[in-house]
């Protein structure tokens, strides 16, 4: 049944669309077609996923699965941790909430997917998931064989892994191909986080692990679209072919695990360092701006400033006006600090303090790795790949951050325009 809430998601949708027209390299070159083609694709995907009984079966699926992980990696915590990482305590208890550590009981998990993800990997399991997504994109949108394949990998790999799956085809890249691989990389998330994003949530949403999957899978044709209005491919240019080999290779399954878990845990040190260095300089901050009057009879804050500047955004994704202030400091912080950072904080907002259905949205807004710490591993990362091409990615990692940004933003508003029966709610 559409309602006014779901009309509502249409500002958010218009002014994304808008913003990055409005900063595009060649206003007169609108993709129509692929704009069309973009919104279906998300709009199809979310109903496949949500609306048909089979697919259900697969959204419990993958909530079963996630707590079958979860299981798994707390019993090989709790062996190396004890009661550090959730085995029992050899103490009397008085507060029951403070035994969750984040260090040990989230971080984990990062490197049991990561091992996991290799694996599958190393069997084609996820090579050919890629493949299948990869043609998807090709045959909807009219993606570059190389360019559809490093859409569908962004989706199930980070943002650095994904260029070493097409770097034979990296020198034949167009500016416009090389920007939506950027752009794409920032929309989305990796494989490793996304369970991680899913235990924080699990506890104030339902079906998170599903919610966190479908936002990184439908924000890769938003990508692919804002970073296209941006810098519009020009005729004769890109379309490279792709015959989906890859550079990605492992020797054995032992192989694949033991790298798997070295990537995955340098992942869990930038993401325990990004913790702990933005949270340290937050509280600088609020400790800078406490020498203002009070406002509202309390202290001015960062995340206050973020929840205005940012509240009438959130609002414009289809979220109540009264979780708006919440939802515009969520965004706030996940550009400013780490997406990371804003599932936790959402995550601890109180059931009863934000609907079901402004907290789903805001999942599928804070989904992506566009954030400011992204532009240095981006830069850093594609720089060592394409160390000839270095400056041209430095000119356009700023306008693939905003682009990835609003791709998340996108991806929101689509959700919030779709009926809250598809959702259950």
């Amino acid at each position: 049944m559409f309602r006014w809430e779901n009309a509502q998601s249409l500002v958010g949708l218009s002014l994304t669309l808008a913003l990055c027209w409005a900063l595009s390299e060649d206003r007169k070159r609108f993709p129509w077609r692929l704009a069309i083609g973009a919104i279906g694709v998300q709009i199809g995907l979310v109903a496949l996923m949500f609306g048909v009984p089979q697919a259900r079966a697969v959204v419990s699926g993958i909530n079963e699965a996630v707590d079958g992980l979860a299981s798994a990696t707390a019993q090989g915590t709790q062996f190396v941790f004890g009661y550090l990482g959730g085995g029992a305590q050899p103490y009397s208890v008085a507060n029951e909430s403070s035994l969750f550590v984040f260090a040990f009981q989230v971080l984990p998990l990062i490197l049991v997917i990561s091992a996991l993800s290799a694996l599958l990997w190393h069997w084609k399991i996820l090579r050919w998931i890629t493949r299948g997504f990869g043609f998807l994109f090709q045959k909807t949108m009219g993606l570059g064989g190389a360019s559809a394949l490093a859409t569908a990998a962004n989706i199930f790999l980070g943002m650095v892994e994904t260029p070493i799956i097409i770097k034979g085809y990296l020198d034949k890249l167009s500016r416009s191909e090389m920007f939506m691989m950027m752009v794409v990389g920032l929309a989305t998330v990796a494989g490793s986080t996304m369970v991680a994003y899913a235990m924080i949530l699990k506890a104030t949403l339902p079906n998170a692990a599903a919610h966190v999957l479908v936002a990184s899978i439908v924000s890769a044709p938003a990508g692919v679209l804002l970073a296209r209005i941006m810098i519009p491919e020009r005729p004769g240019e890109g379309g490279a072919y792709a015959d989906y080999s890859s550079d990605l290779l492992y020797d054995s399954s032992i192989d694949a695990i033991s790298k798997g878990v070295a990537d995955g845990l340098q992942v869990v040190l930038n993401i325990s360092a990004i913790l702990i260095v933005f949270v340290a300089l937050v509280a600088i901050a609020n400790n800078v701006l406490s020498i203002l009057p009070l406002w509202d009879g309390q202290p001015v804050t960062l995340e206050r400033m973020l929840g205005v500047i940012f509240a009438p955004l959130a609002w414009a994704l289809g979220i109540e006006w009264a979780d708006a202030s919440k939802g515009g400091y969520l965004l706030g912080v996940k550009l400013m600090l780490t997406e990371f950072i804003a599932f936790i904080d959402l995550g601890k907002i109180p059931v009863g303090e934000m609907s079901e259905r402004s907290r789903m949205i805001m999942t599928y807004a804070l989904c992506g790795f566009a954030n400011i710490g992204s532009v240095g591993i981006t830069v850093s990362g594609m720089g060592v790949l394409m160390p000839e091409r270095r400056n041209e990615i430095i000119g356009l990692v700023w306008k693939a951050l905003l682009a990835g940004f609003l791709a998340t933003c996108m991806t929101a508003a689509i959700v919030g325009l779709l009926p809250r029966e598809l959702f259950g709610l």
